[in-house]
């Protein structure tokens, strides 16, 4: 999330203060939005409740079969898209009737019946809020229910913040046999190093975009890093020199999620995919000169992932909301072939990630909106038998889960032999993928919080020693893969929070990018081990914070649906080209194979 949507001066704060407003407030904002017509925040909040009430929209704004078949003929016909020009014409739009999310307007004589209503169960909500100060002790010993709470809560933060174990490489010891020539391997088991973790600092920023940057990616070598997000705008960075060697319009209608470079090919094609649901390559002259983009795939919704096949220079998979699974073919005269469509219980299940196994390139992993992790094998997709899945994992206490739950990523480990799955609001869980259908996961890693955008997650370490993650709150977590205990802790993003993590292919060092407009490099070039003073504060509040919006159990369209709206109406001078669509309409451009070779070259 991606969500990672652009950012606007003036309007950031409102959205994100509405997504965490109280009922009550939302309430109340409802009903002065009725005698006026100034939109503002919290009536878009209480349109987003009230379109769960009317269909469930958990497909990534693609309504289910059974909400499409009880909707009327007269919102059937009205979804048709809408071009917005500006804020002004939005308020329009929303006032005068237009819904985005199927709002019913109501006559005056339903609305002041409702406003009666609605004082009535104010009063009994009071009464019952009386009556159940505390549901744990029903009112009584309210205080000491409380400091149990709070002593609980303690005990948890003091277990996630041990003592570690003592590092097993030493520094001293290591840089002793590399200059006695009896080790070859220093900057190799120096990655893996807890020390040079823990000594990560900023070390510069790589600034250009205009708007959240949604991708980062070092090419093989780890000489170029390209980066891209909501400006629609690809760069290729001299990250030592900190300076942009090629700069292009990546030729997508919307955010672009993610750019790589193929491996193999000199640094000559990078592959891109975005919101629009397009997949496209880019062809470039040794990441220093670009030649035109084209469109290989169309996603019938936003493609937030793709996977490269290690050691191709023309093979990838793609995944998208609309649950299809492309595999792309660059030396086919039509490079896409869907290989699979994800399905639970007869319904579709978008993703928001996929995964290639790097010691089995016919399996890929992939994840989205419900709480499992599949497994495919591309030699025995068979549909019919258990919907084409080789095996799938879940944590046992998501499996039956009755609340929204989506996984907004999962990444192999460095051989294969384990896969990580960042749950939205929830923990980070890793499974052997080498375990049996159903098994139950072998590690699990506390004290983020992934809840308002689809955060990336990633292993850090040439072994993958350490499990990387942003938080909502802004800062950057690394657990120790063994212990899982939290080792490092840095403020990352001022705009609240890291989504892209990437590691270079072979030196101590991570980029990372989200919703500021700037590329940042980490390096262990600090004096002395990060002190985590603040780390039992940052995880509390997280912890707390998630148990506060655990009550309303809001789905991770929902929540970022308002931010996504606003952030791109207010941008509207920069994209001209986009505009809004009805949840369950489907994009003008086919996603048949037939279609998706069509080239598009913009010199």
């Amino acid at each position: 999330m991606s969500h990672q949507e652009g950012s606007a001066d003036g309007l950031q704060d409102l959205g994100t203060e509405s997504l965490f407003s109280s009922p009550e407030e939302q309430s109340g904002a409802a009903a002065a939005a009725e005698a006026s017509s100034d939109i503002d925040i919290a009536t878009l909040c209480v349109s987003m409740r009230m379109t769960r009430d009317d269909g469930d929209t958990r497909d990534g704004g693609f309504p289910n079969d059974a909400s499409t078949e009880n909707r009327s003929t007269n919102q059937e016909s009205s979804s048709e898209d809408v071009e917005l020009e500006s804020m002004e014409d939005f308020e329009r739009f929303f006032m005068g009737g237009g819904s985005l999310f199927y709002y019913p307007l109501l006559r005056e004589d339903e609305i002041v019946e409702e406003e009666e209503e609605e004082i009535e169960e104010e009063g009994e909500e009071e009464e019952d809020e009386q009556a159940q100060m505390c549901p744990q002790c029903g009112g009584a010993n309210h205080e000491q229910c409380l400091l149990e709470e709070n002593r609980v809560l303690e005990e948890w933060i003091s277990s996630e913040t041990s003592a570690l174990p003592r590092p097993r490489w030493q520094v001293v010891t290591a840089l002793r046999q590399r200059q006695l020539g009896s080790s070859t391997r220093f900057v190799y088991e120096a990655c893996g190093a807890r020390a040079f973790v823990q000594r990560f600092r900023l070390q510069y920023r790589l600034e250009g975009h205009m708007g959240c940057v949604n991708t980062v990616h070092f090419n093989q070598r780890g000489t170029r890093l390209a980066s891209s997000g909501d400006d629609l705008r690809v760069r290729v960075w001299d990250w030592v020199q900190q300076k942009p060697v090629l700069d292009f319009e990546s030729g997508h209608k919307n955010n672009v999620l993610q750019a790589k470079f193929l491996p193999n090919c000199a640094d000559s094609t990078l592959a891109m995919c975005a919101r629009d649901g397009q997949v496209r390559v880019a062809e470039l002259i040794n990441a220093s000169y670009f030649e035109s983009t084209k469109r290989v795939a169309q996603h019938k919704g936003a493609a937030h992932k793709l996977a490269l096949e290690p050691g191709s220079p023309y093979k990838f998979l793609t995944s998208g909301e609309d649950a299809v699974v492309f595999t792309i073919d660059l030396r086919q005269h039509q490079p896409a072939s869907k290989i699979v469509v994800t399905r639970e219980n007869g319904k579709r299940v978008g993703l928001y990630t996929i995964s290639v196994n790097p010691a089995n390139t016919y399996q890929f992993a992939v994840a989205g909106q419900d709480q499992f992790v599949r497994i495919y094998d591309q030699r025995r997709i068979d549909e019919k038998e258990n919907n084409g899945v080789l095996k799938k994992f879940a944590p046992r206490h998501l499996v039956n889960c009755n609340f929204p739950t989506s996984i907004t990523c999962t990444v192999y480990s460095h051989d294969g032999t384990e896969l990580l799955a960042s749950y939205n609001d929830e923990d980070i869980y890793l499974f052997n993928s080498s375990h049996s259908d159903g098994a139950q996961y072998a590690k699990r890693f506390k004290g983020h919080r992934n809840n308002t955008t689809v955060k990336g997650v990633n292993f850090y370490g040439p072994r993958s020693e350490f499990v990387v993650s942003g938080s909502d709150c802004g800062h950057i977590f690394f657990w120790e893969k063994s212990s899982c205990q939290i080792i490092q802790l840095l403020k990352g993003d001022t705009e609240g929070t890291i989504n892209c993590l990437e590691p270079h292919p072979y030196l101590p060092m991570l980029a990372t990018s989200g919703l500021d407009h700037d590329v940042k490099i980490w390096t262990p070039t600090a004096e002395a081990a990060t002190e985590l003073t603040d780390l039992k504060d940052v995880i509390k509040k997280n912890k707390l914070e998630r148990d506060q919006d655990s009550l309303y159990h809001t789905g991770l369209f929902d929540q970022y649906m308002l931010w996504f709206l606003m952030r791109h109406l207010s941008q509207r001078d920069h994209h001209p080209a986009w505009r809004a669509r009805f949840p369950g309409e489907e994009s003008d451009e086919s996603s048949s194979t037939s279609d998706t070779s069509e080239e598009e070259g913009q010199h």
